[in-house]
């Protein structure tokens, strides 16, 4: 009697699972699912996104279709809110917010101390990323050679913005390590950045490795501009010749500075959900993210546009976010003082 009791104790412990697996199933099939890019058309956030859109419907439950939305603004801050306030929590909307969202709990400077935030970090789920993806500081080779040229020469930079990293981080080169780069703000995205180059109006910007070599490769082919630093905490093996800034760095507590700002480059192109997704339907889409960074068609079209593939999954991108949390607060203070000043020229 004891013994058919505790069978059927265990078949009713494992019935809900295929009854959820299939009510994932019911749920999104014939449905779209929004993936909103917090940035313009074209760059390093949207090309990733548009990937995954083609490939990872045929992995979730149901099939839906996933259709990519651009909510560019405020370094992604408008995207993000969105998610967080507004957007369905049913599972049928996803985000992919700036890697430096998941920084502002802690330095505060996308946000005015807070005012332009609507949304808990912690409350997020996360999908996963698609890419680790350092960002670097290239040049055109007329204008500088190596990272030595830019303590001495006047180089002009392209940016989108004050916030963003491709001010923050030729900014830092320039208070921490000596550069003198001229950084010019208010491009709308990366594209009319790459423009720019070519009119002659600026001479190189700080980008996404990716970004420039899937979109211009042939640039990096004809030796028209040059890498001269990298931002991760080692070396990426896209670009093994090029140092990283951590190298760079005179000191130990420089080096930490750009260690804790480069731990955002592990989820370079983080993948949310709003809070209060029904746990079956987040595992759903992490799983389907799983699986699609393992199917060969996927892994062959990234190939072809020259995206390096090396994700991080939803469990590992909410630790890299708590760990963010957990950084001591000194070198967090030093880092928030040098930024505060870019956006304060």
């Amino acid at each position: 009697m004891n013994r058919v009791f505790a069978s059927l104790v265990a078949l009713a412990c494992l019935a809900p699972l295929p009854a959820l697996a299939q009510g994932v199933a019911d749920f999104y099939r014939g449905k779209s699912i929004r993936l909103i890019v917090g940035a313009a058309s074209g760059g390093g956030y949207d090309i990733p996104a548009r990937l995954l859109a083609t490939h990872m419907p045929k992995h979730i439950p149901g099939n839906p279709s996933i259709v990519v939305e651009n909510m560019p603004g405020a370094t992604s801050l408008i995207m993000t809110n969105y998610l967080y306030a507004r957007a369905p929590r049913d599972g049928t909307a996803l985000g992919m917010p700036n890697n430096n969202v998941p920084m502002e709990p802690r330095l505060k400077l996308l946000s005015r101390e807070g005012g332009n935030v609507s949304f808990d970090i912690g409350k997020f789920g996360w999908v996963g990323s698609p890419v680790q993806e350092p960002q670097i500081l290239f040049t055109l080779t007329s204008a500088a050679g190596s990272f030595e040229d830019l303590k001495t020469r006047k180089v002009v930079l392209g940016s989108t913005g004050r916030s963003a990293d491709n001010f923050s981080l030729p900014f830092m080169l320039n208070q921490l390590l000596g550069a003198k780069t001229d950084i010019v703000p208010g491009y709308k995205g990366q594209s009319d950045i790459f423009i720019a180059i070519d009119r002659g109006e600026v001479q190189g910007n700080s980008t996404g490795v990716t970004n420039l070599l899937v979109t211009k490769p042939d640039w990096v082919r004809d030796d028209r501009v040059r890498i001269l630093v990298q931002f991760g905490a080692t070396r990426a093996r896209e670009i093994p010749d090029v140092p990283t800034a951590v190298e760079l760095a005179p000191d130990e507590a420089t080096r930490d500075l750009f260690r804790f700002f480069s731990m955002k480059f592990l989820m370079a192109r983080p993948i949310a959900l709003p809070p209060d997704v029904p746990p079956e339907r987040v595992k759903a889409l992490q799983d389907a993210f799983d699986a699609t960074m393992k199917d060969e068609a996927f892994l062959v079209d990234a190939r072809k546009i020259g995206l390096e593939i090396n994700p991080v999954s939803g469990a590992e991108v909410a630790k890299l976010v708590a760990d963010i949390q957990d950084v001591p607060e000194s070198v967090v203070q030093r880092l928030r003082d040098v930024l505060s000043g870019a956006q304060a020229k």
